[in-house]
């Protein structure tokens, strides 16, 4: 039985090696997705802006194509002028004309204040820009080192799953059984029992038991958490060397 607990505490003993690394790793993931969603935020500031500025181009542009065309029916009104027959066609044409003029007069004014309006959205752009870099830097950088520290994590947990296996094949058959089926329930499985009580969930276990567990050194289970128990007077007596 000495045998048979011994490999099932070494069992344990990487069992619960595993369990620390998953716990000192499971921040990683939760970090890896707020430095993702910062450099979302800030990407999202630059494009806001760069969006603005796509809609101050495209206005200007329409309003150029709207001046052009302005300009080129003013061509053709005021060289249909030298036609118009009777005084009133002339004077209604050219009141047309006028008319395009100061449309076209204010066209271009227009013109003009979104050309400084885009000015001013390129110079918001390139701050956007510079601050998402000088932020993005930093979270690139952490993000990194959060990515290298999971790789190594992952890597010490292969190898122990590997010691695992080895260590799982040296166990018995029926207490790995139990082991296992009890793993799924508690953190640790085997715990000793000392002065009549479970180091596992800290009650005491029935006196008959305490006095069988002592004297026969077998593993039985805690009647309040379950767990695989043993005494540890009856673990020292039977390792302990015999006297010469």
């Amino acid at each position: 039985m000495i045998q048979k607990l011994t490999a099932l505490e070494g069992l344990q003993k990487l069992d619960v090696e595993i369990a620390e690394l998953d716990r000192s790793g499971a921040e990683y993931p939760k970090r890896l997705s707020t430095l993702e969603a910062q450099l979302e935020g800030t990407r999202s500031l630059v494009d806001a802006e760069l969006l603005k500025l796509s809609e101050l181009e495209k206005s200007k542009k329409s309003k150029e194509e709207e001046l052009g065309a302005a300009k080129d029916r003013v061509k053709k009104w005021e060289a249909r002028l030298t036609e118009q027959r009777t005084t009133r066609e002339y004077q209604a044409l050219a009141r047309e004309v006028d008319i395009a003029k100061k449309q076209n007069v204010t066209l271009q004014e227009e013109i003009v204040e979104l050309a400084q309006a885009i000015e001013l959205q390129r110079l918001a752009v390139e701050e956007k820009e510079a601050a998402h870099k000088a932020s993005a830097g930093g979270l690139l950088d952490e993000a990194a080192s959060i990515r290298k520290a999971q790789a190594e994590l992952d890597g010490r947990k292969a190898a122990l799953a590997e010691k695992r296996a080895a260590q799982a094949r040296s166990c018995d058959a029926a207490l790995l059984r139990r082991y296992e089926n009890i793993k799924r329930k508690r953190p640790t499985v085997i715990a000793a029992v000392k002065d009549g009580t479970c180091v596992g969930c800290r009650m005491r276990i029935p006196p008959q038991m305490a006095n069988e567990l002592r004297h026969n050194g077998n593993l039985e289970t805690c009647p309040s958490c379950g767990r695989m128990i043993y005494s540890i007077e009856a673990w020292e007596r039977l390792t302990s060397p015999a006297p010469a």
